[in-house]
């Protein structure tokens, strides 16, 4: 459903990247707008995990990888900022399997908010229960916050890894295939989650789940062989795309 008023909060223009020789972003193009979840769809190899970690830049860490065309978040190109740990912070990432660090549940989420002196220490136990209350985990963890992260079921370390984002206050969230390695039902409530955190966050996916990008988007972006095939509202994407390719891929005659 489109909401009057929106505005964006990620633009690519003409986005290219190459990885040494290959070429595995060709001229992106893409709105993508503040509060909703937007999905991006396509087979293995199109380009879609890219073109997620182009938006906190964690290309960078790879080598030979060289980008062309312009990421603007809120209007600004990030292609030169310095400070990309700030960058990372306010454009957080979760990624297909669940992270935490081999701490306790309260380091994992105390150790960012320390490193990125978000508060003062005698504030961090508030700001723990706050990030936890925001994921739905306190009351199942309140009992065992000193107790090793590791020792949590998949979904509530995916959970707690959100959670440890969160405390940052990051305002986008980028989340790449989430409950790959998640149960039906876990599954289930992380979506709950993401369409409780939309109305505070800017939600980017990617899946390889069309059905969970039916459920919880608002905007869908479909990606093929690193191009930007077709970008529009959800519901159009599945009832009534405009390029055959995307028609072809959602009816499963490849990918």
């Amino acid at each position: 459903m489109r909401r009057e008023n929106v505005s964006t909060k990620i633009e690519t223009r003409n986005l290219n990247l190459f990885y040494g020789e290959f070429q595995a972003l060709k001229e992106v193009n893409v709105k993508i707008q503040e509060n909703f979840i937007t999905a991006i769809i396509g087979p293995s190899g199109c380009g879609k995990s890219t073109l997620l970690r182009c938006f906190n830049r964690m290309n960078d860490l790879i080598e030979n990888v060289k980008m062309y065309g312009e990421v603007l978040i809120d209007g600004k190109d990030i292609s030169s900022l310095k400070d990309l740990v700030d960058l990372r912070r306010n454009v957080g990432m979760v990624f297909q399997r669940p992270n935490p660090f081999p701490l306790s549940v309260y380091e994992n989420i105390a150790f960012g908010l320390r490193i990125h002196h978000i508060c003062k220490n005698k504030e961090i136990p508030y700001f723990v229960e706050k990030s936890l209350k925001e994921v739905g985990l306190w009351d199942a963890l309140r009992d065992v916050l000193f107790k090793s992260a590791l020792r949590l079921t998949l979904e509530q370390q995916q959970r707690l890894c959100i959670a440890r984002l969160l405390a940052l206050r990051p305002q986008i969230i980028l989340l790449d295939e989430p409950c790959s390695a998640l149960d039906p039902i876990a599954t289930q409530k992380i979506e709950e989650l993401l369409l409780e955190l939309k109305k505070s966050y800017t939600v980017v996916i990617v899946t390889h789940n069309m059905q969970q990008a039916a459920r919880i988007s608002e905007y869908c972006g479909v990606m093929l062989l690193g191009e930007m095939i077709e970008f529009d509202t959800t519901d159009k994407i599945f009832t009534s795309p405009a390029d055959k390719r995307t028609e072809d891929y959602i009816v499963g005659k490849f990918g």
